[in-house]
């Protein structure tokens, strides 16, 4: 499937209906990390030689970030089975691309790309649809500004954009100010065509994707904890790059949808397999057990250095909790979900630490407190997060909800729907496309029932 198939399916969007159902039953396979897809792209590209990709996530972001590789000079072919096939042009071989490079929903995507084209010394037009367009870029180019890359943006660090390539780029240290795997990601991507070594400080660890995939890549990359408890990484810049194959595990930001539906249905038994399980993407896991849902982990192996596992499910009575705010890096994409969870729960969830969420493909705090509210469920909006109080059983549902061009709100209240009494209906089931084609035929292949 390519762009412009989704961008057809995304003109076609219609509203879906959830129906509420008793159980899910079942083994299945969630699409390929969306997290991994990015970079094994990119990083396939700066390479000299054949990279191949197997399990590549299909969806609407990956591929503008495919389409993007391509218009920078790079050779990306699919195989009729799906594999991936990249010949890359090297660290420092890209092209300057003939036009804009339309990113469409990929936040990961082009704010990763910022990074690349940071080290070329010419100039890069990079824009997104409405709501990437809204959401601030300021915190990646004010890093690689101070490398020697210039940004011209819209106002507020607004896409569209216009990125000219430092040359060479300065290696600078970095410690970061909000704890951001996409703002690291950059500065290291951009690192690699800066003399020197370059360095990212984080006081709070966030995903490891790059670090683990630079290494396997045969990059030069270390990563220590100082003292302090901050977490060093450093790498050398001006490497090449070798080709690799890689095997991109299950997305748990998508898992977390037939996960939260299972664990909120007791008696409900679902496996999802070959699931990424890396420390900084399981603080969902960590959650739904101390609600009470019983988690597994079963065949736990590694593939292309990322922890890999069958993860088992098995719904329960669930009961409010208080997530430490710490846990945040580990799950940031999973708390409109979890809200859900939190609506089935007995007493108050308290979710805090999420400013983050403001500024995602739609302002998300405010997006699940409003659907919850017209879905019968308590909830008090604060400034950093969301204290949802359930009652222990299902909630009233019967409500239309706005996704806001927001796969993961999309996807949370079509979960409500699920494990509430109503059902629930979105206004539009295009933006899921993103990031999990095949969402609705999967759930249906669980127990679940959807009428358009």
């Amino acid at each position: 499937m390519n762009t412009q198939d989704l961008s057809a399916i995304r003109a076609h969007a219609a509203p879906l209906t959830a129906t509420s159902v008793d159980q899910l039953q079942g083994r299945i396979r969630v699409p390929g990390d969306k997290s991994i897809s990015h970079r094994a792209l990119i990083l396939g590209a700066l390479t000299v030689g054949e990279t191949v990709v197997h399990g590549l996530l299909e969806g609407e972001d990956v591929l503008a970030t495919a389409d993007a590789m391509r218009s920078l000079g790079a050779d990306l072919q699919r195989s009729p089975e799906g594999t991936w096939h990249i010949h890359g042009c090297g660290v420092g071989g890209l092209a300057e691309p003939a036009g804009v490079l339309d990113m469409g929903n990929a936040g990961t995507g082009v704010r990763l790309l910022m990074g690349v084209v940071a080290g070329y010394p010419f100039t890069t037009f990079l824009t997104g649809d409405a709501s990437l367009c809204r959401r601030p870029m300021g915190r990646v180019s004010k890093p690689l500004e101070g490398m020697g890359a210039q940004f011209l943006t819209r106002s507020q660090d607004r896409l569209p954009l216009a990125v000219t390539g430092g040359s060479p780029l300065l290696p600078m240290v970095y410690e970061l100010s909000v704890p951001s795997a996409q703002v690291k990601s950059a500065v290291l991507l951009a690192g690699l065509h800066a003399p020197g070594v370059t360095t990212v400080i984080e006081t709070v660890p966030t995903r490891d994707h790059t670090e683990r995939m630079l290494r396997g890549f045969g990059a030069d990359v270390s990563v220590e904890v100082d003292g302090a408890g901050r977490t060093i990484i450093s790498l050398a810049g001006h490497q090449e790059l070798k080709p690799t194959s890689i095997h991109v595990p299950g997305d748990p930001s998508s898992a977390a949808f037939p996960v939260v539906a299972a664990a909120c249905l007791p008696g409900s038994q679902v496996c999802v397999e070959g699931l990424g399980i890396n420390p900084m993407r399981i603080g969902l896991f960590d959650t739904l057990r101390e609600m009470g849902a019983v988690v597994r982990f079963e065949n736990e192996r590694e593939e292309g250095g990322e922890p890999v596992a069958d993860v088992h499910i098995e719904g329960r009575e669930l009961k409010g909790v208080e997530v430490p705010p710490e846990r945040a890096p580990s799950m940031i994409d999973e708390y409109p979900v979890l809200a859900v969870a939190a609506a089935c729960a007995s007493g108050r969830t308290v979710m805090r630490g999420l400013a983050e969420l403001r500024v995602k493909e739609s302002d998300r705090l405010a997006a699940v407190a409003k659907g919850l509210t017209d879905n019968g469920v308590s909830v008090e909006e604060l400034d950093d997060g969301l204290i949802v109080t359930g009652n222990g059983g299902r909630p009233a549902g019967g409500g239309m909800v706005a996704s806001q061009l927001d796969h993961r709100i999309a996807m949370a209240f079509l979960v409500l729907g699920m494990v509430s009494k109503d059902g629930v209906s979105i206004d539009d089931d295009a933006p899921i496309a993103t990031s999990f084609p095949g969402f609705v035929e999967l759930m249906t292949e669980l127990g679940a029932g959807f009428q358009t």
